[in-house]
């Protein structure tokens, strides 16, 4: 069984699967009884199963996070929340020291299962200390497991397999895809940590993407698709694992490949992903990996700068073009949809 869900409703149901079939999950943090309830995503949780296993915490980032591995060393298996990646990094001598490394310094007879869900993205003039993607700094460390899921399904499911590995999961979720809908399973749903998904099957170029970047390359494959260009869409899901077979085959089968990070490019996963890809399918190869991701600058707040900061589908149909040698009018596109640059779409009302 499956039902229509917006991807706030995916992660609202995989919390309240998790708090239903364990009684050692608890979930907390910043804003999780709200009544907004963290763009949603907890709304109703502490009403259900209690103010002992779902509460508020003080701000105090580092301190939360302690508090978390202590009580994963203990039996428990907490569910952090943070409302955004970038006050997180208070705690990231907790998360790197500790929780990271606990599993191997004890010979593996010591786990810290923890799920620490962080909120990225831009928007509204977020500015440069609001809405970085730092996924690259915390897939860099052995001992962790590193999702950004994309679509509704995606986010149930890989937030269950995570609240239920035996080591910490960083949870990456980017607010622009709160109100994306899609068909969520219902019941008990999991996705395979370090599996990757090719979400759309073609033979001329693959486009590698991760977190929001897969809506925009979903968007300029339909568009290449008109003009007779066939482009395989994989969605990384895992950011560590990476799925290296399903990304090889894909590769070694179209020769090219662009790879899109919602980061900068500079030691991003992007990077890791050309340069290992290029070990593995150089022979297959027929021209040079590209990536597409942000000025290697902090990000602006200002409307006026954010208009030439972030890439999207009109990018990524303009590298694909470029990458074929084909003669391809992107401004034409820009006139076909809705172009307000700082948001999703002119729809969007959040969340902030």
């Amino acid at each position: 069984m499956e039902r229509m869900a917006t991807f706030t409703d995916a992660v609202n149901e995989s919390l309240a699967t998790a708090l239903e079939l364990d009684s050692k999950v608890i979930c907390y943090g910043l804003g999780v009884p709200d009544p907004k309830g963290v763009f949603g995503t907890t709304t109703g949780l502490q009403e259900r199963f209690g103010k002992e296993r779902v509460f508020d915490m003080p701000t105090a980032e580092n301190g939360m996070t302690g508090v978390a591995i202590g009580a994963a060393i203990a039996g428990l298996r907490p569910i952090v929340t943070h409302q955004r990646l970038d006050f997180f990094l208070l705690a990231m001598d907790q998360l790197v020291n500790n929780a990271a490394k606990w599993h191997y310094m004890f010979g593996g007879t010591s786990s810290v299962p923890i799920t620490i869900r962080l909120i990225l993205g831009r928007g509204w003039g977020q500015g440069p200390t609001h809405c970085q993607s730092l996924q690259s700094w915390f897939a860099h460390v052995p001992g962790l497991k590193v999702v950004m899921p994309a679509t509704p399904a995606d986010a149930k499911g890989l937030l269950l397999s995570g609240i239920f590995d035996p080591n910490p999961v960083v949870y990456l979720e980017h607010r622009w895809l709160h109100n994306q809908k899609g068909y969520v399973p219902a019941g008990d749903y999991r996705v395979p940590l370090g599996e990757a998904a090719v979400l759309r099957s073609g033979n001329d170029l693959t486009i590698v993407a991760m977190s929001y970047m897969t809506v925009e390359a979903l968007r300029a494959a339909d568009y290449l698709s008109e003009r007779g260009v066939s482009v395989e869409v994989i969605d990384l899901r895992s950011i560590r694992p990476i799925d290296w077979d399903t990304l090889s085959d894909s590769v070694c089968r179209t020769g090219r490949l662009l790879c899109l990070d919602t980061s900068w490019p500079s030691c991003s996963v992007s990077s890791e992903i050309v340069a290992t890809l290029s070990m593995k399918c150089w022979d297959a190869l027929k021209g040079a990996p590209r990536r597409i991701a942000l000025p290697d600058v902090p990000s602006p707040t200002s409307f006026g700068l954010t208009r030439n900061y972030y890439p999207d589908s009109f990018s990524i149909v303009s590298e694909v073009a470029d990458m074929l040698a084909l003669d391809i009018d992107v401004e034409a596109m820009r006139h076909d949809v809705e172009d307000p640059h700082d948001v999703p779409g002119k729809w969007f009302r959040g969340p902030f």
